[in-house]
């Protein structure tokens, strides 16, 4: 206030000079028009230099909501199945009884040896560390366990033999055999049943070719196969003869006679113009319907 208080008492000063300096002839004299107009700059230059700034209006403003961003759909991790884990180390397959087949006849208190023909269908090889082992059943005094006498390759059939002897009482006795791994498991399961006594035969059985053992001679170009077949009693016998190169056996053999239980042989040929290894079976038509034996050779 005391700013504008000076302000007031210079613009007094300045009416009063002005009284003073009536208009005049004196062309000298000042125009009271320019003195208004200085005393209105002088004014004005006592005016404080800054003026308050006018308020901007108010602006209207709206709130906007945020745009909602959506999460990214996730599809579920697919869960892998889980693997059963599997092996074909170990696996064989029965092929044939190469001797006593089901039900042969046999005299009680009687040595035999039961045959069986396995092929190996796994992945790994059966070695001397596998063996032959009695599961169950009648062990017709039979060993526990008897090891492979050689290597038997995936692929390859092997014929497995053991010495038993039939009880003494009449009747029908099973045994129960298998292979075992060198790890102790059995992975393999076959059996010989025979009947002891009860009519027919020399034995007191049907009449049957009890074994066939299989022997080859000769060399490349010219294999002789030998087959001695042994029965249990009185009868007729047929066969053919079967090789490992699929050829048809179509010659016509002889049956063969039996009078009373024994052994009989019959022989063939291969002539054999290629390199590798051969074999040959004897399948007996009558009265087994049965692959029996097998003969080996090679051609280096």
């Amino acid at each position: 206030m005391r700013k504008y208080s000076h302000i007031l008492a210079g613009i007094a000063i300045i009416l009063a000079i002005m009284a003073c300096n009536l208009p005049s002839s004196n062309p000298n004299q000042q125009d009271p028009g320019a003195i208004m107009t200085a005393a209105a700059l002088t004014v004005q230059a006592q005016l404080p230099a800054t003026v308050p700034a006018a308020s901007p209006a108010a602006t209207s403003t709206q709130t906007v909501p945020p745009t909602a961003i959506p999460f990214p759909t996730i599809p579920p991790t697919p869960i892998p199945p889980v693997a059963t884990p599997t092996s074909n180390c170990d696996n064989a397959q029965f092929v044939a009884d190469v001797t006593y087949p089901d039900n042969t006849s046999i005299a009680g208190s009687t040595a035999f040896t039961k045959t069986w023909r396995l092929k190996n269908i796994g992945s790994c090889s059966w070695t001397p560390s596998y063996a032959l082992v009695f599961t169950g059943g009648d062990s017709m005094s039979g060993p526990a366990a008897q090891g492979l006498v050689g290597n038997v390759n995936p692929g390859q059939t092997v014929d497995i033999s053991v010495s038993l002897t039939s009880p003494s009482g009449n009747g029908t006795y099973k045994g129960n055999w298998g292979l075992r791994n060198a790890a102790g498991v059995i992975f393999a399961h076959f059996y010989v049943q025979i009947q002891v006594g009860g009519g027919g035969g020399s034995s007191g059985g049907p009449f049957a070719v009890t074994s066939v053992n299989m022997s080859s001679s000769g060399g490349c170009g010219n294999f002789a196969i030998n087959a001695s077949i042994t029965t249990n009693g009185a009868g007729s016998v047929t066969y053919h003869w079967i090789r490992s190169d699929g050829a048809t056996d179509t010659a016509t053999h002889p049956a063969l006679v039996f009078s009373s239980a024994g052994t009989q042989s019959v022989s063939t040929n291969w002539y054999v113009s290629a390199h590798g290894s051969f074999w040959m079976d004897i399948y007996i038509d009558s009265p087994n319907h049965q692959q029996f034996g097998r003969a080996n050779f090679t051609c280096p």
